[in-house]
Parts: C-alpha cells; structure tokens; sequence
C-alpha cells in the first residue's frame, strides 16, 4: 500500500479534524481514486501563510516514508470554509520544484 503525507491550510485547523481526508485515503476515493488504499504517515499544515513551511514538511514526509504528497482539500478546494488558499498554485510548484517529478504530487482529497 503507498504511503501519503497530507499537508492541510494552518487557517482550518480548528475547524477540521481531517476525519475525511484519512477516510477518503483509506478508501482510495475521490483524490486518491488512481492511487486506490494509501496509508497516511503524515498530516502537517503548511505552516500558516503563505505557506512557506510546506516545502520543507513534504520533504520530511518524502524522507521518512511518504510515497506521494497530497495537499488536503482546504488548500485548493476551499474545503471546509469555501476559501481556498490563495498561495496553493505557488506552494504546489515549490514542493513539486524541491521533490522533483518522481514524487507523485495530489492537488484534493475530498
């Protein structure tokens, strides 16, 4: 089974448990439909904006197991607040620049 790192909005935290996004993973649905069942090794935020700390954590994850990084729906989907990141498109090209194309990247969850 493939291991995931999940990196979430710091805004949402106090609203959203992630309940989902390990259901969703678990599962292997919605996001994680071409992958099928992962394991989640990891569940950070993106550090609070503008999210410059996510590079940084998918790093981590990537070294201490983490096959593929998705970022949960709260960063690009606006999941649950209806406000998606503003910064999501230049976060996602910075940890894609820094894992390079062999680290398979999931831009929603849920």
């Amino acid at each position: 089974m493939p291991k995931v790192g999940i990196i979430r909005c710091q805004q949402t935290e106090d609203l959203c448990p992630g309940n989902t996004d390990f259901k969703v993973a678990s599962e292997g649905k919605l996001g994680f439909a071409e992958t099928g069942p992962v394991e989640v090794i990891g569940f950070v935020s993106c550090g609070g904006c503008p999210g410059k700390k996510a590079v940084a954590r998918a790093k981590i994850m990537i070294e201490r197991g983490a096959e593929i990084i998705a970022f949960a729906s709260c960063m690009g989907r606006g999941n649950p607040i209806g406000f998606p990141c503003p910064h999501f498109e230049t976060i996602k090209t910075a940890v894609e620049k820094k894992l390079g194309p062999e680290v398979q990247l999931i831009s929603w969850t849920h």
